[in-house]
């Protein structure tokens, strides 16, 4: 599905710096239990309590206006036999690399991540597949790198910028050309002040794009983009009527084919919500994606779809489009 809107240029406008597809990488949690539920579970224990869990890992491409589409799902479980080896977030993200760059060989992507893919295996993949990635940069990720920054940027004047709008203040500075483990990076660092509260937020990322006056805008705000993963992808469909977390299948490869099924849905319903189908009727007759939903679902129920009326109706012409929101 999202094979066939890149190639029918219907997400042209989400192009970062007018080249790269965001791609952001992001682990859940699916369900838990307090006792052992199947021979994949992963284990951990809180406050002297062991619990069973399953999480996956997903990549959803990320566009400006908010769309939040699965390309790649990697399920983080423990091999049967392999208990004492605990699946983790990178472990499937390198297993979900090979996917991604076999689904789309030619996508110029750029990764977005959390702090916990900042390290030089993940780099690695990247230099390898010719991606690109904006990436959450804590100091626990690569302490010396964070130290050498921020000596650095005190040094580089000429690098910072400053952006200013009706409510807040953004202090941007950053310093290109670290050399880290064979690898040419950039640093960038964004420091909001909010004019009522005094109130400071900072956010830097890690970046194999050379940073400057011209981009440095782009650079940040896809970084923050990574937040429309965990908004519009994981909590519409753990709060939005998916029931993500709902356990309705005991048997592991039924809740996966479930996950899979509800990726689909929400693909669906964003493309509905968005679309030049219903753009009119969405709000004004059925209120929100929630009820055309269940009209749906009563639809299937109770009416009857003839071979013939739809086969005419599917022969039709007709092109739908995607608006902003």
């Amino acid at each position: 599905m999202a094979r066939s809107l890149l190639r029918s240029r219907a997400l042209e406008y989400g192009r970062l710096l007018g080249k790269y597809w965001m791609i952001v990488i992001d682990g859940t949690g699916l369900v838990c239990y307090d006792k052992p539920h199947c021979e994949c579970c992963l284990t951990k224990t809180i406050h002297g309590k062991r619990i069973w869990y399953h999480n996956v890992l997903e990549a959803k491409l990320i566009t400006p206006d908010g769309l939040a589409l699965s390309v790649c799902t990697e399920f983080i479980e423990n091999e049967p036999r392999e208990a004492s080896k605990q699946d983790c977030e990178l472990k499937a993200f390198y297993r979900m690399a090979k996917k991604l760059k076999k689904d789309f060989p030619q996508l110029p992507i750029l990764i977005g991540g959390d702090s916990l893919f900042a390290r030089v295996p993940v780099f690695e993949i990247a230099r390898k597949n010719n991606w690109r990635f904006i990436i959450t940069f804590k100091r626990g990720s690569i302490p010396t790198l964070f130290d050498e920054f921020e000596k650095l940027k005190k040094r580089c004047p000429e690098n910072t910028a400053r952006r200013e709008d009706e409510s807040v203040v953004g202090n941007f500075s950053w310093v290109n050309h670290f050399e880290h483990a064979g690898h040419r990076l950039a640093v960038l660092e964004c420091k909001e002040i909010k004019k009522k509260t005094g109130e400071m937020t900072r956010f830097v990322w890690i970046t194999n794009i050379k940073v400057n006056d011209q981009n440095y805008k782009s650079i940040a705000k896809e970084g923050r983009s990574r937040w429309t993963i965990e908004n519009q992808g994981f909590n519409a469909q753990k709060n939005g009527g998916y029931a993500l977390e709902h356990p309705f299948c005991s048997n592991p490869n039924g809740a996966k084919n479930f996950y899979l099924l509800l990726q689909i849905a929400h693909i669906i319903n964003q493309l509905l919500e968005r679309g030049s189908l219903l753009r009119h009727l969405m709000h004004s007759t059925f209120g929100s994606i929630r009820n055309l939903s269940c009209f749906l679902l009563e639809a299937f129920r109770t009416c009857s779809i003839y071979a013939d009326v739809l086969k005419a109706e599917l022969s039709k012409p007709y092109q739908l489009r995607l608006f902003d929101t």
